[in-house]
């Protein structure tokens, strides 16, 4: 993160293309994406530069970069521990 408080927290990503993000959810927290540059695929459609997507909580986080991106992620509030990693053949895991 570039920038953390307890209320939100506010990251730049960069992937190259052909990354696909691990898949998880948070159970308090909403994320959302701002696509600065380059195209991907999320939430059954693909954006590009100047889009946004909102994930809310337990809504599962799964994208695949389609051209290399840089990524503005504001995340609310700002809980550390509020990651869970889903694993498709046993379901959620911490």
């Amino acid at each position: 993160s570039v920038f953390k408080n307890p209320f939100f927290e506010v990251a730049h990503h960069k992937h190259e293309a052909g990354y696909k993000t691990p898949k998880h959810t948070h159970k308090i927290a909403q994320e959302l994406t701002y696509i600065v540059k380059g195209k991907l695929f999320v939430n059954n459609q693909t954006l590009q530069a100047g889009d946004m997507f909102l994930y809310e909580p337990f809504e599962i986080a799964d994208a695949e970069i389609i051209e290399d991106v840089d990524l503005i992620v504001v995340k609310w509030p700002s809980v550390p521990s509020d990651k869970f990693m889903i694993n498709e053949e046993e379901g959620e895991k911490e």
